[in-house]
């Protein structure tokens, strides 16, 4: 009875929502399925995701499966803070590409009463948490892993395989650069790929 009566019942607080994965997990199509749900609810939602992911539209969210929705690109987190008054929703895909105000954002739209959603690997193609998204997800109150099927296993792939020689951290692609494996297989891939460039590298060395 004490603590009834100690909560503040006018106060309308929002909430955090993860949706991570590897590449080909089907983050972006889950995250526009939220968004569309809302939507149907006649809830105001806004979309935005990074300038720096132009794949398959400037201004569309589109998912692997050609699912779409419109969204607004920004150039850091701190816009979406500006941009995102009066909305009852907010979406945010990519969100490992984004500077880590979006922590602040986020928490700070949620304590606005705002229910936000954000999109994005976990993990970047060398196995290791990826930008900001350990810290969303830990202070997101839902997180949901999602998880691809590992091309060489069949079995559930949660690690993104660069097949791409680069070591840049950002590079964008599909499954020309990408492929999702399962832990085993990713770290046999792995080897494999050392080995090869080894190989490659000592025939580059060798004098003739």
């Amino acid at each position: 009875m004490f603590l009834e009566n100690t909560v503040n019942h006018k106060e309308q607080f929002g909430w955090i929502e993860v949706i991570c994965g590897s590449m080909f997990s089907g983050k972006t199509e889950e995250l526009i399925r939220r968004l569309k749900r809302a939507q149907f609810a006649q809830q105001k939602i806004e979309i935005f995701k990074p300038t720096i992911d132009t794949r398959y539209h400037d201004e569309m969210v589109i998912s692997h499966d050609a699912n779409e929705i419109r969204s607004t690109p920004v150039t850091s987190a701190a816009m979406i803070r500006l941009l995102a008054q009066d909305c009852d929703v907010v979406g945010i895909d990519e969100g490992q590409f984004f500077d880590d105000e979006i922590i602040t954002v986020c928490n700070d739209l949620a304590n606005a009463g705002i229910r936000v959603i954000v999109a994005g690997l976990d993990m970047d193609f060398k196995g290791n948490p990826f930008g900001p998204m350990p810290a969303l997800m830990a202070t997101a109150e839902y997180v949901t892993k999602v998880h691809a099927v590992c091309t060489r296993t069949g079995n559930l792939a949660n690690y993104s395989f660069r097949k791409a020689n680069n070591n840049n951290l950002v590079l964008l692609g599909e499954t020309e650069e990408y492929e999702p494996l399962s832990r085993a297989a990713y770290y046999q891939a792995l080897r494999e790929q050392q080995e090869q460039n080894a190989i490659t590298n000592k025939k580059v060395d060798k004098p003739e």
